[in-house]
């Protein structure tokens, strides 16, 4: 149960998102420039960091989320995003999202743990300055996003069907779209 009253029948960050209008749409415009946004990581690379931090995070919905979100990016997927989930050193992923993920990871634990060895060996694999600067910004920004999700004490469903198909809507459709089906118009406008 939440620990504030958020609106009836929206889930995670949905919820909170719905009862603080004019903080949403900043918050879904910079999940939108950040996930699905223009980068030479793909969208997919990008959702996996995400549910990666929010998987060290322990938060389910946003992991269960996010993870459905690359799964949809992936083709269906899924088993490829418990792999990253479990040990990504395992996992059919790049050398260079394995070397975002280290940095994800040490983010997540806090910044200062990122090292200069951290980024030479994501460079060594053909990491850019830009992915690693938005890999920092990913796993940062979900650690605000799974907090945000938990400290409410949000409602977070178990029925992976739920994830599976809101995950195939925001990758058909992106985050800001799909927003519009819980967020008063006015405050898209704003």
């Amino acid at each position: 149960m939440p620990h504030i009253a958020l609106p009836e029948g929206l889930p995670g960050i949905r919820g909170a998102m719905a009862f603080r209008p004019e903080t949403a749409k900043p918050l879904n415009e910079l999940v939108e420039i950040l996930l699905l946004g223009p980068s030479t990581l793909t969208p997919a690379e990008r959702e996996l960091i995400a549910t990666y931090v929010s998987y060290l995070n322990d938060c389910h919905y946003c992991q269960s989320a996010h993870g459905a979100i690359a799964a949809a990016h992936l083709n269906g997927d899924e088993d490829l995003v418990k792999q990253v989930k479990a040990d990504f050193h395992y996992a059919a992923i790049s050398e260079k999202l394995k070397t975002l993920l280290v940095i994800a990871g040490k983010v997540q634990r806090g910044g200062k743990n990122v090292t200069a060895e951290d980024i030479a060996d994501a460079r060594s694999v053909g990491a850019t300055d830009r992915e690693i600067h938005d890999t920092v910004l990913i796993a940062a920004a979900f650690c605000m996003y799974n907090r945000y999700v938990d400290g409410l004490g949000t409602t977070q469903p178990q029925d992976e069907a739920l994830y599976r198909e809101r995950g195939k809507q925001v990758a058909r459709d992106g985050y800001i779209s799909v927003s519009k089906t819980y967020l008063p118009t006015e405050a898209l406008a704003r």
